[in-house]
């Protein structure tokens, strides 16, 4: 079994409603570039992880044509919400809309062989200098999620942990933050995250940080390939 990860697909059905080069001529067929790589290297053994941003639909039945063309790729696809899946529901009703075909963590874990899938949305920190006063009650229960999602796995078990998330544990290196600090007292090994483009990518937290590797799988940041973990 082999794990990979990708973030921020960013799909809006087929053909798309909301093509991604308006980003730029690197997005040009993206989800194209994206599953060619994907059925090169996926196999049904093996897991992929998908940190957010997965469709821009609205809502759950437009969001339904991405996750089902997602579902029909090769793998077990595990899933985190992102800030823009407003489409996003109960678990329950996730799986049921996707008939079981793709996994959706909230609060939980996933496990993969020796490993614990961890994860949560996430936020963006106190640290970044954007932000305000009304991200702080998000943040705050951000924290809870992604801490009930590591106790869980610890207290099935596990000693091995991979964290999912959508935002940055932290910008810059400033790994201080709350995310990081629960990185660090739950033992994670490992930490993927999306969120981040264009001139962002810059300032993204990679390599081994505090005991813990952190990577960046937005797909652009990828090249639209996906990256594998383990």
């Amino acid at each position: 079994m082999k794990i990979f990860a990708i973030a921020d697909l960013h799909l809006s059905g087929t053909p798309p409603a909301k093509p991604m080069s308006i980003f730029g001529a690197h997005w040009e067929g993206h989800w194209e570039k994206l599953k060619v790589n994907w059925r090169e290297q996926v196999t049904d053994d093996d897991v992929v992880l998908i940190a957010g941003d997965t469709s821009w639909a609205m809502k759950l039945p437009d969001a339904l044509v991405d996750l089902h063309a997602i579902a029909s790729l090769p793998g077990r696809k595990i899933i985190i919400r992102g800030n823009h899946d407003y489409w996003w529901q109960t678990v329950s009703k996730l799986t049921k809309a996707a008939h079981g075909k793709l996994e959706f963590l909230n609060n939980s874990f996933a496990p993969a062989g020796e490993w614990a899938i961890c994860g949560s949305r996430g936020w963006t920190c106190p640290e970044d200098p954007l932000f305000k006063t009304k991200d702080r009650p998000i943040f705050e229960r951000e924290l809870l999620r992604v801490e009930a999602s590591l106790q869980a796995a610890r207290v099935a078990g596990f000693t091995r942990i991979i964290l999912m998330l959508h935002f940055p544990p932290f910008y810059d290196h400033q790994s201080h933050t709350g995310f990081a600090q629960l990185i660090t007292k739950y033992k994670a090994e490992i930490c993927i995250y999306g969120h981040l483009h264009s001139d962002s990518i810059k300032n993204a937290a990679t390599g081994v940080i505090n005991g813990a590797a952190y990577h960046l799988v937005s797909c652009d940041a990828l090249e639209f390939q996906l990256k594998q973990l383990i």
